[in-house]
Order: structure tokens, then C-alpha cells, then sequence
């Protein structure tokens, strides 16, 4: 048990000397990440709609 209370005092320490993103920077950083899956699931989506069509068109 003593371990764990050591454990859980020098993991709020390291946390006191971290740098926290303002609100602001997160957000934005939410809203870039959003977009960025976004557009890359509609680039996937449009390759493997692509490459089924090429792959209908010569196999069937």
C-alpha cells in the first residue's frame, strides 16, 4: 500500500510540471484533428471506390 501512495504522490507531482494547453490551443487542436480524419476517411473512401470500380471493370 506504501508503494502505491509514493506511486500516486510522484505522479501528481510530475502533473504539476507539465504544460497545459490553454482552452483556446485546444480547441483548436480538436477542430485540426476533426478535419484532418475527416478529409482523410473521404481520400480512403474515394481510392477504394475508385479501385473497386478499376477492379470490377477488369475482373468481372
Amino acid at each position: 500500500m506504501n508503494r502505491f501512495l509514493n506511486y500516486v504522490r510522484d505522479t501528481r507531482g510530475e502533473l504539476a510540471h507539465v504544460s497545459w494547453p490553454t482552452r483556446k490551443q485546444a480547441m483548436v487542436f480538436t477542430a485540426i484533428v476533426i478535419v484532418v480524419s475527416i478529409l482523410t476517411a473521404l481520400y480512403l473512401g474515394l481510392f477504394d471506390y475508385i479501385l473497386s470500380l478499376i477492379l470490377q471493370k477488369f475482373i468481372l
